[in-house]
């Protein structure tokens, strides 16, 4: 099994890690380039090619201890998979770690929002990417990839940052007050402080990849234009969990790309960084 970061064997014990990464490579409801579920296994290995100093923060959070989770491999139905990622966050939860999340598309959030929902109680999701995700249903399934926000809003409040994209049926569901869509973003320098207002205490974050702009993250399943950018996707990152207890977060829909290897490092990096904010 490949561990994040290629951190040393003594950083990477089970017992005494503070971070827990648990990789879910499911793909089973995404509808246009399959590939999501080799994802956690392309950042894994980019991981191992990051400078583990973080020059920004001036730490090296990896020695907090980041151990790597065996992959959750549950794949007879969305709802199995679902199931079994709560099953294994809680677990993670009750034993006072860390954890975040690595996919496989955006259904694998689905069941790790549930546990973090029942451990805090003043919870609110953040969510940063191209899609609003309301669909009550999809395909047949509650728990499908177009699905993960709707179920998150069964739960707990929700912020949606980057939107660009969604079906007419899903504003029925749309909170637009909450919604920092992606071409009003740009114009408002005061978004940032907006969205964080809204958010309760405790919050779990949520990233699926197609949030940033495919010009510096094309190898995701639906890459949609005028995505985030770099810096300042960081800089409200930043400025969430200086503001809120950030509890969690998950890393979604890369799709490698042979050929492609920037999108893997900027998904691993990114992971690296939200830690090293976090743990700072």
């Amino acid at each position: 099994m490949i561990h994040f970061g290629d951190i040393p064997q003594e950083f990477c014990d089970e017992q005494k890690s503070e971070i827990v990464i648990l990789p879910i490579p499911y793909d089973g409801t995404s509808t246009w380039v399959k590939g999501a579920d080799k994802g956690p296994e392309a950042l894994l290995e980019a991981s191992a090619n990051m400078e583990l100093y973080d020059i920004e923060t001036d730490t090296e959070v990896y020695l907090k201890g980041i151990y790597t989770a065996p992959a959750i491999t549950q794949d007879a139905s969305p709802e199995a998979m679902v199931e079994a990622a709560e099953r294994e966050t809680k677990k993670f939860l009750e034993a006072g770690k860390f954890v975040v999340t690595i996919g496989g598309e955006h259904s694998v959030s689905i069941g790790p929002i549930q546990a973090y929902a029942q451990k805090f109680k003043n919870l609110s999701v953040l969510q940063i990417d191209a899609h609003t995700d309301l669909r009550d249903s999809y395909e047949g399934s509650k728990n499908n990839h177009a699905c993960v926000m709707a179920r998150a809003q069964d739960l707990c409040p929700i912020v949606q940052v980057g939107i660009r994209s969604m079906d007419v049926g899903e504003k029925d569901r749309l909170d637009p007050k909450r919604v920092f869509w992606a071409h009003k973003i740009t114009q408002c320098e005061q978004w940032m402080d907006q969205a964080i207002e809204m958010l309760t205490d405790d919050v779990y974050l949520t990233i699926d990849l197609d949030g940033f702009d495919p010009s510096i993250l094309p190898s995701t399943g639906t890459p949609e234009p005028g995505g985030l950018q770099w810096y300042p996707t960081l800089k409200f990152i930043r400025k969430v969990i200086e503001r809120k207890n950030l509890v969690g977060f998950d890393i979604v829909e890369l799709c490698p790309d042979p050929n492609e290897k920037s999108s893997d490092f900027l998904a691993t990096k990114l992971l690296y960084k939200i830690l090293s904010y976090k743990f700072a």
